[in-house]
């Protein structure tokens, strides 16, 4: 028997993301889950090393990498759609959970278990917590690159995301911040030195 759940994650490098703005660049679903991984594996490890944290990097890696996943069936709806009102924000959750479960269900029975804490996770938990603080990051670094463009359709977004970064209450985000987002305004010479 075959099964499709790899082939059809494969499929996330035609996911567009940010589909109502004018993109400088494109980014796709596949890139932005990679960016996340390393971004929560990041904080994890700061948390840990830094603010006596007892995060599991590793899992958390994971976790951000499979963040979006069921995007891959339902599409990236954009924010503004998805966010700016209730009725909208709860049937799309249900259509969230029936992507996910679409997507379990193209695992073999001695996978499926270790796939549902990945594909459906504990949006209460400190892992997720981590997840979403480098979800926001990665949405900041898309609007400080796109101004490094030149590009101003991002600007408001920007501010916005920015000022939702500092309100998360997690000194490994803070640190993340002030340490490595700066590096995402230089050019490559600049970094380079």
């Amino acid at each position: 028997m075959a099964f499709h759940f790899y082939a059809y994650l494969s499929r996330m490098r035609f996911i567009n993301r940010w589909g109502l703005m004018r993109n400088t660049f494109p980014e796709n679903d596949m890139e932005h889950s990679m960016q996340c991984a390393m971004i929560a594996h990041a904080l994890a490890l700061i948390g840990n090393k830094r603010h006596a944290k007892s995060y599991l990097p590793e899992r958390i890696m994971a976790l951000a990498l499979y963040h979006d996943a069921s995007e891959v069936i339902t599409g990236d709806l954009p924010t503004p759609i998805k966010h700016n009102n209730p009725a909208i924000k709860s049937e799309y959750k249900k259509i969230e959970e029936l992507a996910s479960s679409r997507l379990l269900s193209m695992l073999p029975d001695d996978l499926y278990e270790d796939y549902i804490p990945l594909i459906t996770p504990d949006t209460k938990s400190d892992e997720w917590r981590i997840v979403k603080a480098a979800d926001r990051l990665c949405a900041y670094i898309k609007c400080l690159e796109e101004a490094k463009a030149g590009n101003a359709e991002f600007r408001e977004a920007q501010a916005g995301i920015e000022a939702s970064i500092y309100a998360i209450n997690l000194p490994e985000v803070q640190d993340f911040m002030r340490e490595f987002i700066p590096g995402f305004t230089m050019t490559l010479d600049q970094i380079s030195r």
